[in-house]
């Protein structure tokens, strides 16, 4: 379809026939190199708490919906899992891939607003040495998945802002629909851009027929989740009230959101560019409706009481239009040496040491989250399956295992099933949808937790062991006790809404 008489005219040096070359060689080597990386490390220390959550759910909880997020991610890790059981490599292969085509993806982007070589490898450069970008490469989550898909979308609709090509709206809307079962964050993304249109222009970009033809597919994509929440009671309004109270607790509040933003960018080339790359967007007319776009996401999410993490999804346009401005026209003085390879090489090493597992086992803490999430899982269950094997042979006939988080129960299914452990429960989060007890359940190995918490629930508490891990003391797994539950104050049905919680 033709653009209206009142749509802005494209510049000479943007139409399709002066695009400038791709930077094959350069980008493609950042991506291979990040991607390398990523590979290299895989193998380090083991399935993330997240990690076996999602891929018990595929695997042996399959559903269109889940408590926390929709059904992609845990269809992904079934997939990885069916093709490499067992393999913690074969599991984060999509996580990696998805980081290198982010690269790729952000140099493209630049190239639709005119970037030569040297704009689209500081771009990819940019998006490979991310602090949040490059470590959610690390681990299958709806958090890798995310970005690359919002950075798809940005690159669907610069393009189009080019070329007037509408097939590349519906292309933008197949991105977002497939975007919608992995989260839900993106529709905050298209209500920004909207609004950043119909204030600066183009607002025929709203006109266009097959923008609304990807909404409705979106839509029809997306109403499997939306009718497993309704059949469910929505708990994902609940999860958004732990995401809240977590952000209160552990980030400092709605007030960092937009600073950690920044600061995950990349220290130090990725913060600067993000926030010049933000200023170029609203300093070109073009563009400016993606610079609303930014900053109303931006406010959504402080407002909503969203993670930092959520924006990170516009990196890869923000990289993109600040590397461009640095091409055309030399910064100013005082931060001139953002962009150059020095500045990337510091970028890169601070992002590798505080990003991903690249320390040694001695130095790991807690506050290193996901190198402690990731260690300890294999030795938890083999605690509990000791104290399982001591039970006399009648109770373990009818004897349940629990976790107190979605991570223990979680392992507790993975790798309880490998060992023959009896069925595993959770009353956490997605875990207690996943299945309940049995009405004659009779003892529960209960993993983590403490005796007055569960005395609510059960009339008999005795610790029974604690998980010791002796080649690492810092981890999420270390100290954790395992309590033998019997005399349930309730019939089991009732008993286990009684212990559910977001």
């Amino acid at each position: 379809m033709d653009a209206p008489a009142t749509a802005p005219k494209v510049p000479a040096n943007e139409r399709p026939s002066s695009l400038p070359p791709f930077a094959r060689l350069p980008v493609s080597g950042i991506a291979g190199a990040a991607a390398a990386l990523l590979l290299g490390l895989s193998a380090r220390f083991g399935y993330f708490g997240d990690e076996l959550y999602f891929l018990v759910s595929g695997k042996y909880h399959f559903a269109w919906g889940y408590a926390d997020n929709p059904w992609l991610v845990p269809a992904l890790a079934r997939l990885m899992d069916a093709i490499a059981p067992g393999s913690v490599v074969a599991l984060r292969v999509p996580a990696l891939l998805l980081t290198a085509g982010g690269i790729v993806l952000t140099a493209l982007i630049a190239r639709e607003m005119g970037g030569g070589r040297r704009a689209q490898t500081v771009a990819a450069a940019a998006f490979a040495t991310s602090i949040q970008l490059l470590s959610s490469g690390h681990l299958l989550a709806t958090y890798t998945v995310d970005p690359f898909l919002w950075t798809l979308t940005c690159w669907f609709v610069v393009r189009w802002l080019r070329t007037r090509q509408d097939r590349l709206l519906l292309f933008a809307g197949l991105a977002t629909a497939l975007a919608m079962q992995g989260k839900f964050l993106i529709v905050f993304f298209w209500l920004a851009l909207g609004v950043g249109a119909l204030i600066t222009g183009p607002r025929e970009l709203l006109r266009r027929p097959l923008l609304w033809a990807g909404a409705v597919i979106t839509v029809a994509a997306t109403l499997p989740t939306v009718l497993w929440q309704a059949r469910n009671g929505w708990p994902y309004f609940d999860m958004q009230a732990i995401v809240a109270e977590q952000v209160n607790r552990f980030m400092g509040g709605p007030g960092l959101v937009a600073p950690l933003a920044i600061v995950f960018a990349g220290l130090p080339a990725g913060a600067f560019l993000v926030c010049h790359g933000t200023w170029q967007l609203f300093r070109s007319p073009r563009y400016r409706f993606l610079g609303w776009a930014t900053v109303l996401v931006t406010v959504i999410f402080i407002v909503t009481v969203g993670r930092y993490y959520y924006i990170s999804g516009l990196y890869g346009l923000l990289f993109a239009a600040s590397a461009v401005r640095v091409e055309r026209s030399r910064p100013a003085r005082w931060w001139r040496w953002v962009p150059t390879w020095p500045t990337f090489a510091v970028t890169a090493a601070v992002t590798i040491f505080v990003g991903l597992p690249v320390q040694p086992v001695s130095m790991i803490t807690n506050a290193n989250f996901v190198a402690s999430g990731s260690y300890g899982w294999p030795q938890l269950v083999d605690t509990v399956g000791k104290a399982y094997h001591e039970l006399p042979p009648s109770q373990q006939s009818h004897a349940v295992l629990m976790g107190d988080t979605y991570w223990q129960a979680s392992a507790l299914d993975f790798y309880g099933r490998q060992q023959g452990l009896p069925a595993a429960y959770g009353p956490e989060r997605g875990s207690w949808y996943n299945g309940e007890p049995p009405a004659d359940t009779g003892p529960v190995l209960y993993t983590g937790s403490d005796s007055a918490q569960l005395s609510r629930f059960f009339g008999d508490v005795r610790q029974v062991a604690t998980v010791s891990i002796d080649t690492k003391p810092d981890n999420v797994n270390q100290n954790i006790p395992v309590w033998l539950c019997e005399a349930p104050r309730a019939p089991w049905p009732r008993l286990w809404q009684q212990m559910h919680r977001a």
